[in-house]
C-alpha cells in the first residue's frame, strides 16, 4: 500500500478519519445510554435500567442515548456534541472529582475522555460523511436553484420601480452617449 504525501490527500484522510471517529464515538455514547435506559448491553450499573425521570442518571441518559444517536449520524452535531460534553464535564465534577483530584483515582476518566472529546467534536464539525453535510449540500443546490433565476434577471438589468413591469436596461445595453 502506498501513502500519498500531497496536502490534498492529507486533507481528505483527515477529513475522512474525523467522521469515523466522530461516527465511533456517537455510537459508544449512544451505548452507554441504551444500556441504562432499556437494560441492553449489561444494563445500568451491571444490570436493569435507571428508573424514568431520576435526577440525574435518567437524564443523562437520555442524553447519552439521544445525544450520541445524533453525533454517529451527524446530525445537529455540533450543538448535540456540545450537550453531551456539558453533560459529561457536569458528570465529572458532581459524580467523581469529589472523590478525589486524579480522573484515575476518583473513576472519572470516561466522563472526562467523553466530556473533552465532544468538545473536540463541536470545534471540528461533523465532517463530510455526515447527515449535517448532506442537507448542507440539498439546501446550498436549491439556494443555487432559486437564485440562478434572479440573479439572471438582475444581470440583464434591473426593475425601473413602475408597474408596468418594465425593465431598465443593464449598463452595457445603455447607449454611451445616454447617462444613467
Amino acid at each position: 500500500m502506498r501513502f500519498s504525501t500531497s496536502r490534498t490527500s492529507a486533507a481528505l484522510a483527515q477529513e475522512q478519519v474525523l467522521s469515523l471517529f466522530r461516527i465511533v464515538v456517537g455510537l459508544l455514547f449512544a451505548c452507554h445510554g441504551a444500556a441504562s435506559l432499556f437494560g441492553v448491553l449489561g444494563g445500568a450499573f451491571g444490570g436493569g435500567t435507571v428508573a424514568a425521570g431520576t435526577w440525574p442518571g435518567w437524564y443523562a441518559a437520555v442524553i447519552q442515548f439521544v445525544g450520541g444517536g445524533l453525533v454517529m449520524l451527524g446530525l445537529g452535531t455540533r450543538y448535540a456534541a456540545l450537550i453531551c460534553s456539558g453533560s459529561m464535564a457536569y458528570a465529572y465534577f458532581t459524580e467523581h472529582q469529589q472523590h478525589a483530584l486524579w480522573p484515575i483515582q476518583n473513576g472519572g476518566e470516561p466522563a472526562a475522555l467523553y466530556a473533552w472529546t465532544f468538545l473536540l467534536i463541536v470545534v471540528a464539525g461533523p465532517g463530510r460523511w455526515s447527515l449535517d453535510a448532506l442537507f448542507g449540500r440539498i439546501a446550498a443546490n436549491n439556494t443555487v436553484t432559486a437564485v440562478a433565476p434572479a440573479a439572471a434577471v438582475l444581470a440583464s438589468g434591473s426593475h425601473d420601480g413602475n408597474d408596468t413591469g418594465s425593465v431598465t436596461p443593464a449598463r452595457s445595453e445603455v447607449p454611451a452617449s445616454s447617462s444613467v
